[in-house]
């Protein structure tokens, strides 16, 4: 199942525990087919676990994969695109929301190509704590070499072009629907 292009959707991360981790309230579709989805968030509301609220500040580009453990999220600022990686399962839609699994490892990759890989002490207290086989635990440090590849490679999603004409898309349906 897919979700229906030019349409909000609801997106939720979860823990490998099973618990809600965060939500974005909605997020506009661009793109639905077999190898990902493209779906932009701008001032959309995030809830946290704990139950803190926020908007987003700036919009973003998000890439969601069927058969990648990881997703990625590209915000555009005033100064270039940030884009901030998540290790996640392979991302779905059951015709509520997007949904994947959150393993913690972040990579934050900035506008002149320097990347940070984030959250890994959380990742060793969260695979203790929550039983992540070692079967999982290679999936996901492949998929980060996988992801870091990429980003030093500069393949899309992580090229300017990209991200400017995804933006140019939503910026137009968005006006042509009033959305």
């Amino acid at each position: 199942m897919l979700p229906l292009k030019y349409t909000h959707v609801y997106i939720q991360s979860y823990k490998h525990n099973g618990k809600l981790h965060r939500t974005w309230s909605k997020g506009f579709v661009l793109v639905a087919d077999e190898k990902h989805m493209v779906v932009v968030t701008n001032k959309t509301w995030v809830i946290e676990a704990d139950g803190r609220r926020w908007i987003t500040r700036e919009p973003a580009v998000c890439f969601f994969y069927p058969d990648k453990w990881y997703n990625i999220i590209a915000m555009i600022r005033k100064n270039g695109t940030y884009y901030y990686c998540n290790l996640a399962s392979p991302s779905i839609f059951d015709g509520e929301a997007i949904k994947n699994i959150d393993y913690d490892l972040d990579v934050k990759l900035f506008p002149d190509g320097y990347y940070e890989i984030l959250d890994e002490d959380e990742y060793i207290e969260h695979g203790k704590m929550m039983n992540y086989s070692k079967d999982l635990k290679k999936i996901i440090e492949w998929q980060l070499d996988c992801l870091l590849d990429e980003i030093k490679n500069y393949r899309p999603p992580f090229d300017e072009n990209t991200i400017k004409k995804y933006f140019r898309d939503y910026q137009k349906h968005i006006n042509a629907y009033n959305f």
